[in-house]
């Protein structure tokens, strides 16, 4: 008997003008958290979805085999009979749908040709005690939040005898109890003899849990890691091929200019909530800066920056914001870009991108008037801006005719941020800039902050990761329960003194 569960050989994957694969090799050992890294379009997922019979067998070459036997799987139920689990970072349940009936729809226990419910439900208590998850089996999906929904995902794949658990970005969308809840339950099931791959671009939760790294880069296994080797520094290396000594570049030439934007005593109503949920906020940014806004979930950072960005949610406003000086009032978005202001959603894939269309068509729909000539669209001009955003912000894709659904994460937030450059914008507001996205494509996009900053724009960075926060920012305002309670210099600012005010 071999010591591996799973080895991936020779594996080789094309798509029309792209080698996904190149004869990567992948070997897991029974029973270890194996962490799978690599930048955006590396090929971690690609692999995943060979080894889970999502690219089915034939559209691949090299050998999959599994539990000692060579594997042939054709869908993804092959793959879950043999003990094989994936979760996405996208949860796939069912909204309105009970607990219990998630856990086991699709392999649902039956008595005769009807469903036993009550033993279902005496299963599906079994199975969410695994993952140490106190819930009523009978309550609906969208009654729990995303860490608890995560863990309900995990109590599905268990309920099929899984022996293997791919997580792909598990804690991407995960406050930091709901992560380091998740990274426990991993090494929880680890003692109880399941494997696990995570694929991951948090570096520290890789070191915290990995007993082996194999990182990708470019479609080919760069090298596995065993635990004594892994250090933050090594991963980063062998990633991106290069040393990053600093992940936060540095402006040597901070200069600061007038004030572009301000809050005076800034509220904001909810009336689906019934309650006040922003109060007096005061706050400016000036050219040529970066504000970071740091605080908890539930802070009131993303409520802040739409009210701002011409209020989509409708909110009910109170108070003054001043662009250059002057007092504004926007009643839409489009009075915001205007006024020369535009937002960079945390939601790229749900608010941010039209992901069936093209990465042309993304970049230029925030300003056809730009490139429209009695409204009639130049698509020689809209060509021209597209290659030049491709360029600039170094978009990894065959074309600017390539689909943005099918890029990677990290090009995908490059898009999201051309397509607001476009715009023009005086004031740019980026809600969890790199979240999601690998160390390689971070310092791109920190680069090029930088650079934006340098040639006066200001910005507005709101950002879960304390790091960034500290390694980006001029100025940190710190929120709690809807208020700004402190403002803090690049200088005072460590991880301890934004904690301390963001949890008042």
């Amino acid at each position: 008997m071999s010591e591996f569960i799973l080895e991936m050989r020779n594996i080789s994957k094309e798509f029309p003008g792209v080698k996904a694969l190149s004869d990567v090799n992948f070997k897991v050992r029974k029973g270890e958290i194996h962490c799978l890294v690599g930048e955006n379009g590396a090929g971690k997922s690609t692999l995943m979805k060979v080894l889970s019979g999502i690219y089915p067998f034939g559209t691949y070459t090299g050998d999959i085999v599994f539990g000692d036997e060579v594997q042939k799987f054709s869908k993804i139920s092959d793959s879950e009979k043999k003990g094989i689990g994936i979760i996405y970072q996208e949860l796939s349940l069912f909204p309105e749908l009970s607990v219990y009936e998630n856990i086991f729809i699709g392999h649902e226990i039956k008595k005769g040709i009807t469903v036993d419910f009550n033993e279902t439900i005496v299963k599906a208590i079994e199975m969410l005690k695994k993952v140490k998850l106190d819930v009523n089996p009978e309550v609906q999906i969208k009654e729990l939040g995303v860490g608890k929904q995560q863990l309900v995902e995990i109590a599905k794949a268990l309920s099929k005898d899984v022996k293997l658990l791919i997580l792909d970005e598990p804690t991407a969308a995960l406050n930091e109890d709901d992560s380091e809840n998740l990274l426990f339950l991993m090494k929880e099931l680890k003692n109880q003899g399941i494997s696990c791959i995570m694929i991951s671009h948090k570096l520290k939760e890789v070191i915290a849990v990995a007993d082996t790294v194999t990182v990708l880069r470019d479609g080919k296994t760069i090298c596995s890691l065993n635990k004594e080797e892994i250090t933050e520094n090594t991963i980063i290396k062998h990633m991106v091929g290069r040393e990053i000594d600093d992940i936060y570049p540095k402006r040597p030439n901070q200069k600061f200019g007038e004030v572009s934007l301000e809050l005076k005593d800034w509220n904001v109503y909810d009336p689906k909530l019934g309650r006040k949920i922003l109060h007096h906020i005061d706050l400016n940014v000036r050219k040529g800066e970066i504000i970071g806004i740091a605080g908890l979930m539930g802070s009131g950072r993303t409520e802040l920056a739409k009210s701002i960005f011409g209020n989509p949610t409708n909110f009910k406003l109170d108070g003054s914001v001043l662009v250059q000086g002057e007092q504004k009032r926007f009643k839409h978005p489009k009075d915001a870009i205007k006024a020369g202001i535009a937002y960079v959603t945390e939601d790229r894939k749900g608010d941010g991108l039209i992901l069936e269309q093209d990465i042309k068509n993304n970049i230029s729909i925030t300003n056809l008037f730009e490139i429209s000539k009695s409204s009639v669209i130049n698509q020689h001009e809209e060509i021209v801006v597209a290659n030049d955003y491709l360029n600039k912000l170094n978009i990894k894709a065959p074309s600017i005719t390539s689909i943005v659904g099918k890029l990677s994460g990290g090009n995908q937030q490059k898009v999201s941020l051309s397509k607001w450059l476009f715009t023009s914008p005086n004031v740019l507001i980026l809600d969890e800039p790199t979240r999601g996205i690998d160390v390689g494509a971070k310092f791109e996009i920190y680069s090029f902050m930088n650079l934006l900053v340098e040639q006066g724009m200001s910005i507005i960075m709101i950002s879960s990761e304390l790091p960034e926060v500290l390694g980006m920012s001029d100025r940190i305002y710190v929120m709690a329960e809807g208020k700004i309670t402190g403002e803090l210099s690049r200088e005072e600012a460590t991880q301890e003194s934004v904690m301390a005010l963001a949890t008042v």
